[in-house]
């Protein structure tokens, strides 16, 4: 969405958790940022300058440091930073629909891998400028077999509304998200028994589910210095947000281990292993954040360096975190 309140994005990778198999009962916090394209990238000036909605064209890309869940050897779930780039496209027209399509790529230490797509329908109103509002919808697609674990999450509603007449704008955003994962893998290995053949294998069915919902609230101020160098604009946007939410969380693994028989050369089922878990997180607060954004734009040309500092509440430890981002991009 053209003018999506887009961190409610952190609060959904903040409020997510995944399950680690360490010791096959345990959790971490799912840090993946892996919408870290749609948690900085607030485009404003393409709404907030508009005497009159036209069409146009975006093309945009963003870049910066992100934190990922790795597995490691021993099966224990590892959070590493790693570089992310999100390259975007959208065309949005003068009556407020508008359509993007979005990538994912991380450098996962092998080399940079596209991991994860989406596409989304918006619509924006614009023509009251008193506020404008709107409401989305994204579709995600991420690839299967990562070194790293993503959240099921695959679909992503979006609504919200700002008020644009007050000194500081306040703004409102809800998000409603949701989505499940299904996975088979078959694993061969040995089988220590002397009844049995010296080679078996192990079918792992793995089902994940998720929902998630966010409630944002902000205030912002934009700062305009205009000609700076010739027909060109400096921005300075502070920006502080509250985000509160819920989230279900369910996962269940089943592993059964087959071996075949000597004689008969049959397979049996050897072992059965049953892990499950649900978590309900009621509504909470979750994060507090200060944004502090500058933006430089010439013709068709823009750039926004961007910093964050987010408090995020459910954490027992290390709730202080900071990231930075550089958003650039042309307009058509």
């Amino acid at each position: 969405m053209l003018r999506k309140l887009s961190f409610t994005i952190l609060g959904f990778c903040l409020a997510t958790f995944c399950f680690a198999q360490k010791g096959k009962d345990s959790l971490a916090v799912d840090t993946t940022f892996t919408d870290y394209d749609e948690l900085f990238s607030e485009l404003d000036k393409l709404i907030d300058s508009l005497t009159s909605p036209h069409s146009f064209t975006l093309v945009n890309v963003s870049f910066g440091q992100s934190f990922l869940a790795f597995e490691t050897k021993d099966n224990r779930s590892e959070t590493r930073r790693r570089f992310m780039y999100s390259p975007s496209a959208g065309y949005y027209d003068k009556a407020g629909y508008g359509i993007g399509a979005g990538a994912s790529v991380v450098n996962d230490g092998t080399g940079l891998n596209p991991y994860q797509f989406s596409v989304t329908g918006s619509y924006d109103f614009q023509k009251n400028k008193a506020f404008i509002t709107g409401l989305s919808l994204t579709h995600y697609v991420t690839k299967k077999s990562l070194p790293f674990y993503t959240s099921p999450l695959q679909n992503e509603a979006y609504a919200y509304f700002t008020y644009r007449k007050l000194w500081f704008k306040p703004s409102a955003g809800f998000s409603y998200g949701w989505g499940s994962r299904a996975n088979f893998k078959e694993v061969e290995e040995k089988i220590q028994n002397i009844n049995l053949a010296q080679r078996g294998f192990t079918r792992i069915n793995t089902n994940e589910k998720v929902i998630d919902v966010n409630l944002v609230t902000s205030v912002r101020h934009d700062f305009y210095f205009l000609n700076v160098l010739a027909s060109d604009y400096i921005r300075l946007t502070p920006q502080f947000s509250f985000i509160s939410g819920s989230q279900q969380f369910g996962f269940n693994q089943t592993s059964n281990t087959y071996a075949t028989v000597r004689r008969t050369g049959n397979s049996i089922l050897y072992n059965t292993e049953n892990v499950a878990f649900d978590n309900n997180v009621y509504f909470q607060p979750i994060s507090l954040t200060a944004f502090f954004k500058a933006e430089y734009a010439k013709g068709k040309f823009f750039i926004q360096p961007q910093v964050m500092f987010d408090y995020y509440f459910p954490a027992t430890s290390n709730n202080f975190t900071t990231a930075f981002l550089v958003n650039t991009g042309v307009v058509f």
